[in-house]
């Protein structure tokens, strides 16, 4: 059913858990999982001055992605590690159409039911409204 899972992660410890299910899901369906993570760039920081500065986030990311990944060593073969630089949602949305992802697997936070606008502005609720493919959220 699934041939391709997307799992965006921010590096934190909530998003082992999707990470955990995309590749639960993975194994059953012979898929490939890939680990997005994205680099928020600021607005009109795009030049030389800079570049050292997101050099560093991308290398700090890709050690902090392959920790992730070590946790699953009998699965190390099927989990892909990308870094892309940008606004995190559009990148997300543009990655996994790009890629032909079947399914986007995230983290999202818990949303308070005397606070609820506090949710419709997070990266998981805007993924999920805009993505092509279906999304499944972890909390």
């Amino acid at each position: 059913m699934f041939k391709h899972i997307l799992v965006p992660t921010d590096l934190t410890e909530r998003s082992l858990h999707a990470l955990e299910i995309a590749i639960k899901l993975a194994c059953g369906e012979s898929a490939q999982v890939t680990l997005l993570h994205v680099i928020e760039v600021i607005q009109d920081t795009e030049s030389d001055d800079f570049k050292e500065f997101y050099e560093k986030l991308g290398r700090r990311a890709g050690r902090k992605m392959e920790q992730m990944v070590g946790r699953y060593p009998q699965s190390a073969s099927t989990i892909a590690m990308q870094i892309t630089y940008g606004r995190r949602v559009r990148e997300i949305i543009n990655f996994a159409s790009d890629q032909a992802i079947d399914l986007i697997i995230l983290s999202s936070h818990k949303v308070d039911v005397d606070n609820t606008l506090q949710g419709w502005g997070t990266i998981s609720y805007k993924v999920g409204i805009l993505s092509r493919c279906p999304v499944m959220l972890v909390k």
